[in-house]
C-alpha cells in the first residue's frame, strides 16, 4: 500500500514528536512543513528531512493530501478551513476548535467536500487505554456503572516560560487537559447525553514564578477549578474534576471505572502506556494487568496515521472530528451548566471509536 503524503502546519514545540513518529507509520509520509515564520519552518524542515515552506505553498502543493494542524488553539478552526478549502484532509491538535460554532463549521465543510477531519488527543489509542477497553468489553468488571476522573495541580506559572494563555478565555484546566480525560472516557464508555457542573476562579490574579517572566502578574479570565458530572448513553454516570488551584499535591487516581463486577484503575490519559489494575468482586486486592497492545511510549501522531490509513482504505478513522467535537461540546457544557445552574443536554453524539485489533505489528493500525 502506498503512503499518504502529509504536511505539518505549525512548527512549534509539539511538532518535534510528530516529525519523529511520522517517519515510522505504515500509511503516512511527512513531506513538508509550514509556519507563519517561514524561516522557522525551513529550519525545522532541514532538521527533519522535509521541505520547509510557507503555508500558502504547502496548501497549493497537489502532492500533499493531508494537513496536520499544530497551530495554537485560537488558529485551529481557521487553518482547518483553509486546508479543507484547498482540498486537503486535516488532522488537528486538541482542542478541535475554541468554540462550538467554529467546530461545526469545520465539520460541515468537511462533509460538503467529502474530506476527512480528525482531532487529537490520540492517547486513547495507546496500549494503556486500549487494554482497559479490552477488559471492559470482555466483562472483567461487569457492566460499567460509573467512573471518576481527576486532573489537579497548582497551575503552570511555576514552570511554563509564558503561562498567561492558560488563564485566558479558552484556557483553564478543562480546555487544556479535559480533552485527554473526556476522550478516554468516551472511548471506554461511549458518548455522553448530558453534563452539569460547578466552576470557579479561585485566584483572580496569578504571579509568574518561572523564568523569564518571574514576578509578572496574570489576570485570570477563565475558571480554574471545575467539578463536572456526566451521564453516558450507556447508563453510566461519571464525575470529572479539573483544577489549577490545588497547591498541596494530591493522591487521587487519574481515572477509575466502576462496574457491577469490579473496579478498573486506568492509567494517565495524557500518556500512551502506564499501569492497568483491576480489583474484581470477591478479590482482596488489585491485580496488575499486562498491556495487551503496543504504542506504549509517546506515539503522538498515531491518530493522524490512523486517519491516513482510513483515507487509503475507505474505513472510518478513530480520532474523528465527530469525537473531537463531542468532547469540545461537553467541556463548554460544564461551564454553561455552572453559569446557568442547569443540566446541559448534549446536542451531539459520536460513535465509540473502534478498538485496535490485538497482535498488530509495530507502526500498523489494521
Amino acid at each position: 500500500m502506498r503512503k499518504l503524503k502529509a504536511g505539518i502546519i505549525g512548527t512549534g514545540n509539539i511538532s518535534g514528536i510528530y516529525f519523529q513518529n511520522g517517519r515510522s507509520f505504515e500509511a503516512m509520509e511527512l513531506v513538508a512543513c509550514a509556519d507563519l515564520d517561514v524561516e522557522r519552518a525551513k529550519e525545522r524542515g532541514e532538521k527533519h528531512g522535509v521541505r520547509g515552506c510557507s503555508v500558502d505553498e504547502l496548501l497549493a502543493d497537489p502532492e500533499i493530501e493531508m494537513v496536520i494542524n499544530l497551530t495554537i488553539p485560537a488558529a485551529h478552526a481557521a487553518v482547518n478551513r483553509q486546508a479543507l478549502e484547498a482540498g486537503k484532509h486535516v488532522y488537528v491538535e486538541k482542542p478541535f476548535a475554541v468554540t462550538r460554532e467554529e467546530a461545526q463549521e469545520v465539520l460541515h465543510l468537511a462533509e460538503a467536500k467529502g474530506l476527512y477531519v480528525g482531532s487529537a488527543p490520540d492517547t486513547f489509542l495507546g496500549g494503556g487505554i486500549q487494554t482497559c477497553i479490552k477488559l471492559i468489553d470482555d466483562g472483567w468488571i461487569g457492566t460499567p456503572i460509573g467512573a471518576t476522573a481527576f486532573m489537579v495541580c497548582g497551575g503552570h506559572e511555576s514552570w511554563h516560560p509564558s503561562p498567561a494563555f492558560y488563564y485566558e478565555k479558552g484556557g483553564g484546566p478543562m480546555y487544556d487537559m479535559g480533552p485527554y480525560y473526556l476522550t478516554a472516557l468516551v472511548a471506554m464508555l461511549g458518548p455522553m447525553t448530558r453534563v452539569t457542573g460547578s466552576a470557579a476562579i479561585s485566584y483572580p490574579e496569578r504571579t509568574i514564578t518561572s523564568q523569564p517572566l518571574q514576578g509578572q502578574k496574570v489576570t485570570v479570565e477563565t475558571p480554574t477549578h471545575i467539578a463536572g458530572i456526566m451521564d453516558f448513553a450507556s447508563g453510566a454516570i461519571g464525575t470529572l474534576l479539573t483544577s489549577f488551584d490545588v497547591k498541596g499535591g494530591s493522591t487521587l487516581p487519574r481515572i477509575e471505572v466502576y462496574g457491577s463486577g469490579g473496579t478498573l484503575l486506568v492509567p494517565d490519559p495524557n500518556g500512551f502506556g502506564g499501569e492497568v489494575k483491576v480489583w474484581r468482586a470477591g478479590s482482596n486486592e488489585w491485580s496488575t494487568i499486562p498491556l495487551a497492545f503496543g504504542y506504549e511510549n509517546n506515539a503522538r501522531g498515531v491518530g493522524a496515521a490512523d486517519m491516513a490509513k482510513a483515507i487509503l482504505t475507505g474505513r472510518k478513522h478513530r480520532a474523528s472530528g465527530e469525537l473531537g467535537y463531542h468532547v469540545l461540546e461537553a467541556m463548554h457544557g460544564f461551564h454553561d451548566a455552572s453559569e446557568q445552574s442547569v443540566h446541559y443536554r448534549m446536542k451531539s453524539s459520536c460513535e465509540r471509536p473502534e478498538p485496535l485489533p490485538m497482535g498488530l505489528a509495530p507502526n500498523t493500525l489494521d
